[in-house]
């Protein structure tokens, strides 16, 4: 069994996140759901306004990820965004987003799909192109307005947000490749048919045989095979469906809760699906330093999980604090009632 690496070092030039401002308390959810019974798994979810969707918040991380580099968008050779929730059945986000950056025409764009890992599917497929010398730079988005059914156990957790990755040659990186490993298995436990509004879940496919299994293998092979152990890294990142499932498999690989809490979000701004895992890479790349390892393992309902290695270089400090930071955006932050997400969300059909 082998790693992914690219016939060329590559890595993160620059990154950029996005999270709307206003958040819809748990509390708020088990008041109307559940009159105020039993244990919550997050402490609110992010919202996305009325006038924001998979494009718009897409187009803010992709300006932060520019800002950041210094680049100029018409060097981007390839644009591609991973969602579950593209506004279009029929049309790519990903044109709407080149056009909106200036990267167009001459570049590739294109929708990634695959639950909730489609933000890491894109960014490798953006290390292929560059590791392969087709491109200098590719711009891979992970970004969702997910939604979970009125009163079901999702509407807790589905949020809105994720990150914008531009990925470049070795010399230019803020963080360089070391590895890669992904791990996909046939596993039924959440899906979405034509027509339907709403995902469904399989409760009892959720945990073991889905999350747990996919995290923990491709965080153990990518980990065996560079030869490194939890010690060797600063801080690890994982999907974020919740507190519990991180935490839980952090500490069955061995991570401590210190290497853990800088990127999880998921208590403050619930879980960005396909931009989860790259949203909290982007909390941990604001404030890591040089020579520091990162390990980022996501997760697709589905099921599958992309494990990667970081190695932070000097780049680090000068970029930092070009765009805004993720915890900007968490900070910048304003409460909503049950009400008012109804009418953000269309959660209303009026005849």
């Amino acid at each position: 069994m082998t790693i992914m690496k690219p016939l060329r070092q590559v890595g993160i030039v620059s990154y950029g996140a996005y999270i709307p401002r206003y958040r819809l308390p748990a509390q708020e959810i088990n008041r109307i759901w559940h009159g105020n019974a039993g244990l919550l798994p997050v402490k609110a979810k992010a919202v996305p306004g009325p006038d924001e969707d998979t494009i718009t918040m897409s187009i803010e991380a992709a300006r932060n990820a520019l800002r950041r580099a210094q680049v100029d968008p018409s060097e981007l050779r390839a644009v591609w965004i991973g969602s579950e929730s593209h506004p279009y059945a029929v049309k790519p986000s990903s044109t709407i987003v080149a056009e909106a950056i200036g990267a167009t025409p001459q570049t590739l764009a294109g929708d990634w799909e695959f639950a909730c890992k489609a933000g890491t599917e894109a960014l490798q497929a953006a290390i292929a192109l560059v590791g392969s010398g087709m491109a200098h730079y590719a711009l891979a988005i992970g970004m969702d307005t997910a939604q979970g059914r009125p009163g079901d156990a999702l509407e807790y957790t589905a949020a809105a947000g994720g990150a914008a990755y531009i990925v470049g040659p070795g010399e230019e990186s803020l963080a360089l490749l070391e590895g890669s490993f992904s791990f996909v298995t046939n596993t039924p436990d959440f899906w979405r048919r034509p027509y339907q509004h709403y995902p469904q879940h399989g409760g009892r496919f959720t945990g073991q045989p889905a999350y747990f299994r996919h995290s923990r293998e491709a965080a153990q092979h990518l980990m065996e095979e560079l030869g490194y152990k939890p010690e060797d890294f600063a801080y690890v990142v994982f999907h974020q469906p919740n507190v519990r499932f991180p935490t839980r498999v952090a500490k069955e690989l061995g991570f401590r809760p210190e290497q853990v809490q800088p990127g999880l979000l998921s208590p403050e701004i619930g879980n960005a699906y396909a931009g989860s895992s790259l949203v909290g890479l982007s909390a941990v790349l604001d404030i890591a330093q040089p020579g520091q390892r990162i390990l980022q393992v996501s997760f697709g309902s589905g099921a599958g999980s992309d494990a990667f290695c970081w190695l932070i270089t000097e780049r680090i400090n000068e970029r930092q604090n070009l765009a805004p930071k993720t915890r900007d955006y968490i900070a910048r932050r304003r409460e909503i009632d049950y009400g008012l997400y109804v009418r953000y969300r269309g959660k209303l059909l009026m005849h």
